[in-house]
């Protein structure tokens, strides 16, 4: 399993970029800005992504998609992509790649050939099978999912507080990707010390932490960070 972090900063961290992982070079976990100079850097191939996963909707996880999306459709036009998200997700992204692209979006979607799907409690997307969790974060529908990767599972949370729903997801699986957004906890995102006490409670999974307002941590990924697990 190659993951490759484009991003792995806080929504308005200094230091890091806006979060985003490409796994195998065929799927994006979350997509904050910016993607396409990212992946470019990285020697990976934008057309190949197949299937992209949201956890939620605030701008440091979707707004590096609009980008992506018309350089899906004009330059790999009509290779399938599916945007996987909560329950909204279709009416969501119409809702900013409309406020970003105007009346020509609609001529913009077919060309990337984009379909959407709820992520339920569990589906499959791009032939990859996944279940999903409903984290802790404030008000917003937060999604973790735990995909099954040939024989492996990769859990991975977006914005999150450490609750039996996070530890849920990350149970037995065999990678973790989960936030550290500060030294201190904020009420709503998952401090360094108790990403620290979550991987300790599960020895056998391999924890990398992103979401970083400033600094690191041990076990934290830096921007363009690849990893092989």
């Amino acid at each position: 399993m190659r993951l490759a972090f484009l991003g792995t900063g806080s929504a308005f961290s200094l230091e890091r970029y806006n979060g985003a992982v490409v796994v195998d070079g065929r799927l994006l976990l979350d997509g904050g800005a910016p993607l396409l100079p990212h992946m470019h850097r990285l020697g990976l191939d934008p057309g190949a992504i197949e299937a992209v996963f949201l956890t939620h909707f605030h701008g440091d996880h979707v707004l590096g998609l609009p980008p992506f999306l018309i350089y899906r459709g004009f330059v790999t036009s009509e290779r399938p992509l599916v945007l996987v998200g909560p329950p909204g997700v279709e009416e969501r992204l119409e809702q900013l790649c409309g406020l970003a692209w105007g009346d020509e979006w609609p001529t913009f979607r077919k060309l990337a050939a984009l379909s959407y799907q709820e992520a339920g409690s569990s589906g499959v997307a791009a032939g990859v099978r996944y279940e999903t969790v409903k984290l802790d974060h404030g008000r917003m529908d937060c999604r973790g999912y735990r995909l099954h990767l040939d024989g492996r599972v990769l859990a991975y949370a977006g914005d999150t507080i450490v609750s039996p729903p996070l530890e849920e997801l990350v149970r037995d699986a065999d990678v973790a990707i989960t936030e550290a957004t500060a030294p201190d906890g904020s009420g709503v995102h998952t401090s360094w010390d108790e990403a620290q006490a979550l991987a300790a409670r599960h020895s056998r999974t391999r924890f990398i932490f992103n979401h970083l307002h400033g600094g690191s941590m041990a076990g934290a990924a830096a921007d363009f960070d690849v990893v092989d697990v």
